[in-house]
């Protein structure tokens, strides 16, 4: 995809650098949409799909990382490329893991930024913001929502469902799902896992219309 006419959503709390990143994006040629909180970020996807997202893991309201996995699980593919001051392995394996394509380190180089988003531009696609399975997931509240109801989530059940949402009626493999919803490294046990998916069950059952999470056994979980 060209970046000409493409459409960038910021979302950088930062407002010098925010001002920064919308004034060199549209000079080269990109349309953009700068927001300062993961709230404000939801509610824009919400309206309009993305072509491609710059997303600060450092937020006021909420991580980016969990903005990005509410996106994903929306049914939201467009390309996220994170900006954050963090820089350790582990900092950029957790960005990959929440559903991240790209990672740029601050301060950068504003010329990287532009040429990491043509490149995620040229080799992504666009689908349609769409509820995913009946359900809202918000990382600012860490909650679950139906039209019947909400539920609180902790972090770690949260990254977990936002890993089986992003592929509803697939199967995600026990492995991934460690992956999303820990750190990297952590060591996690065959019945932690269980014990979080048993969680999401009881409070996905304590709302009306939600999915159920199917085992598949010997490979993992799915949403049905």
């Amino acid at each position: 995809m060209s970046p000409m006419g493409a459409r960038v959503f910021i979302v950088e709390d930062d407002s010098e650098l925010r001002t920064l990143l919308v004034r060199g994006l549209e000079e080269e040629g990109f349309e953009t949409q700068a927001v300062a909180t993961g709230a404000a970020l939801l509610e824009a996807v919400g309206k309009t799909p993305p072509d491609a997202l710059v997303v600060d893991i450092g937020l006021p309201d909420a991580d980016g990382r969990d903005v990005c996995q509410a996106i994903r699980a929306r049914g939201i593919e467009a390309p996220v490329l994170f900006l954050t001051a963090r820089d350790a392995l582990v900092d950029r394996l957790a960005g990959f893991e929440a559903g991240g394509d790209d990672y740029v380190a601050k301060p950068f180089a504003f010329a990287e930024v532009v040429a990491r988003l043509q490149a995620l531009l040229r080799r992504g696609g666009v689908d349609g913001a769409v509820e995913r399975a009946g359900l809202r997931l918000d990382p600012v509240t860490h909650a679950v929502a139906t039209d019947g109801g909400e539920a609180p989530l902790t972090p770690t059940e949260f990254r977990l469902l936002a890993r089986l949402l992003a592929r509803p009626d697939e199967t995600v493999r026990r492995r991934d799902l460690v992956r999303a919803g820990w750190p990297h490294g952590a060591s996690v046990s065959e019945n932690t896992l269980d014990t979080y998916v048993a969680r999401l069950r009881r409070k996905l059952r304590g709302l009306s219309g939600a999915p159920t999470i199917a085992t598949v056994h010997g490979v993992g979980y799915r949403v049905r």
